[in-house]
């Protein structure tokens, strides 16, 4: 067992392409930084390492969560804020017909 104390980092994660939404972004990730180096295992040609951590992701409700529990458990961090979000607009279809529209209707 490796004696240097783990690292980790805390964000947000961003919404995927596929995603309209902001479903899964309003929560806090603790992801686990690599402790070692990944190998190409000889039989196979695949990376991997011995290291188990960088599978583990943990998610809280709030940032304060996370730091409170690297905190307690000794993990040093970091906090990586989300940027701004834009503000939804709320479209409606009927928008498409209004008679004193701005811009000429292309189709």
């Amino acid at each position: 067992m490796s004696t240097l104390k783990p690292q980790a980092r805390i964000h947000r994660p961003p919404r995927s392409a596929m995603q309209a939404g902001r479903a899964n972004t309003l929560e806090w990730v603790l992801e686990f930084a690599p402790a070692e180096r990944q190998r190409l295992d000889p039989l196979t040609g695949w990376p991997g390492s011995g290291d188990t951590r960088n599978q583990v992701f943990l998610r809280f409700p709030t940032r304060e969560a996370a730091v409170a529990y690297a905190l307690v458990r000794g993990i040093s961090f970091d906090v990586e804020e989300p940027p701004r979000a834009k503000p939804i607009k709320p479209k409606v279809y009927a928008d498409n017909f209004r008679t004193n529209r701005a811009d000429n209707w292309t189709h």
